[in-house]
């Protein structure tokens, strides 16, 4: 009985991020479900209490969603013009809101007429937020003016004037009802106490400001404008803690999971990243169709909502588990033989009394390795050329290319092809070529096929296009490798320069030697 040695399909590393607990965890969401709204959603606000409805401000309404519903359950549209900053109360009852007009809404959740209207403001107000003691409203607006309103009397409270351009964002303390923070397009974060007639701490961004967050604790605040998420130390006067640039375009909101172990950050560059509130790095990324205008997270995460420039509504619903399916599958498993039953006998020293009857082992082959075992060359490259091996596991590809170089039978197998054949193996080369793990074995191959059929191009245009995407691909490659060399030689003749002469230090005990022979000679010369 004739035995054949399987190929042997190198192993590589595996590309791309670990897998940590929080990859584990963020990707536990359903397929988002998508809602069209009327225009961009610039804001998301999801209510403190059950059911934890949530209300999504675009164009000139705002629609109050259901946990799990795809249709508003209640619209309010009773503005003249671009609505601003939805904003529930924390008992769920009252709702907020500001206008391009510069009129403050005040809206019962249970109704749909304003229940008051705030007038004051001169330009849009685009922040609204209800102070930790539910009796006061502070809103912030175009005009550079931050105010403070009482709500049952619809009577101004205070003016702050020290914002110097337009206020696009704001929250407010759930410890201190006086106390607030604003964001403006001066570049500054400034937070006020309405004890007091001015502003008590002051924030240089740098960049426009798009978003503040405020922990729960009120020891720590986050900004976001420009590229730039920033952390500060509220408890040591404003100092910068952290200084976070990881999107590429302007970041637009920011969130906060329910346990404040994670800080959401959503951007105009289409991604939303989530940073460890303890080292401030990314512990992973979701990417979306669209720019981030608005984020929000339901009570537990249990469901992310985003809004996007596109006018589209995003909702992702965390996968609940199934007790009874949990119970079932465990008492298969209980079933089972153990994995005792399983090495039972393995730790058996035979004696030399016994008689070992071996058991010959079926070899169980690929579809390739059959078919190069009959030596059918062509027909076992044409097996892991198929799109499920090419594309998947290349390595396939490439060990079976290597055994039929070291045969010498892989200019046979290469020859012959159609057009459709020769497409698909040029295609491969042009994926793979210019991988550091397949470039030597994939060179190889391309000159074999120039050299077969180099008198048939210019018959076939999609031949032709692939001739010239791996001529393309090869030059752009030899050509990253000359800076490469070149950015080498300027590093070690920097490192050169760098280096400065050691200066020669006598060491302490060859100083003593010297001086006691000095004195040993000069008592030799004085006898």
């Amino acid at each position: 009985m004739t035995y054949y040695k399987p190929t042997v399909i190198q192993s590589y590393p595996k590309l791309g991020n670990t897998v940590t607990q929080d990859t584990l965890y963020w990707k536990k969401y359903r397929p988002p479900v998508q809602i069209k709204e009327f225009g961009a959603v610039t804001h998301i606000d999801i209510s403190s209490v059950a059911p934890y409805n949530y209300a999504v401000t675009a164009s000139t309404r705002i629609h109050i969603y259901g946990r799990y519903s795809q249709e508003p359950i209640k619209t309010f549209s009773r503005f003249n013009d671009t609505a601003y900053c939805g904003t529930y109360r924390d008992d769920g009852k009252l709702l907020v809101a500001g206008c391009e007009d510069g009129v403050i809404r005040l809206f019962d959740v249970d109704g749909r007429a304003a229940l008051r209207q705030y007038n004051g403001h001169t330009k849009a107000v685009q922040v609204t937020a209800f102070t930790s003691d539910k009796y006061r409203l502070m809103s912030g607006s175009d005009d550079y003016t931050v105010r403070l309103w009482d709500i049952p009397t619809a009577t101004k409270l205070c003016t702050f004037t020290e914002h110097t351009d337009y206020v696009r964002c704001g929250c407010t303390s759930n410890l201190n009802a006086d106390v607030f923070v604003t964001g403006s397009y001066d570049h500054t974060v400034k937070v006020f106490d309405a004890r007091m007639d001015q502003s008590v701490m002051t924030m240089e961004h740098g960049q426009p400001v798009e978003s503040v967050l405020l922990f729960p604790s009120g020891g720590l605040l986050v900004s976001a404008g420009g590229r730039f998420v920033k952390v500060w130390d509220m408890l040591k006067g404003g100092q910068l803690l952290a200084s976070l640039r990881n999107h590429h375009k302007t970041v637009t909101c920011l969130c906060l999971s329910s346990s404040g172990q994670r800080l959401l950050s959503g951007s105009l560059d289409r991604h939303v990243k989530i940073y460890s509130t303890s080292t401030y790095k990314v512990v992973h990324n979701i990417n979306y169709a669209a720019s981030i205008l608005s984020l929000a997270l339901a009570p537990e995460n249990e469901a992310i909502v985003v809004g996007m420039t596109n006018s589209v509504l995003n909702i992702r619903h965390r996968k609940q588990h199934n007790k009874k399916n949990e119970a079932g599958e465990v008492a298969k498993k209980r079933k089972r033989p153990s994995y005792k039953y399983f090495i039972k006998g393995k730790d058996y020293m035979p004696k030399k009394s016994d008689y070992l009857v071996s058991k010959p082992v079926r070899q169980h082959l690929k579809k390739y390795d059959k078919l190069l075992k009959s030596f059918e060359v062509s027909r076992a490259l044409d097996a892991v050329l198929q799109s499920n091996i090419r594309v998947k596991n290349p390595e396939v590809t490439i060990g079976v290319m290597q055994e039929l170089n070291r045969r010498g039978t892989l200019q046979n197998a290469l020859a012959g092809r159609d057009e459709k054949q020769l497409a698909v193996i040029l295609n491969f080369l042009n994926r793979n070529v210019v991988d550091p793990r397949f470039t030597a074995v994939l060179v190889n191959v391309a000159e074999i096929i120039i050299g077969i059929y180099s008198s048939v191009i210019g018959e076939s245009s999609v031949i032709d296009k692939q001739f010239m995407k791996l001529q393309e691909l090869i030059e752009r490659e030899i050509d990253y490798q000359e800076e490469l060399l070149g950015a080498l030689g300027m590093m070690d003749t920097l490192f050169a320069t760098m280096t400065t002469k050691k200066e020669a230090v006598v060491p302490r005990n060859q100083n003593c030697a010297l001086i006691t022979g000095a004195e040993q000679a000069k008592s030799m010369a004085i006898a």
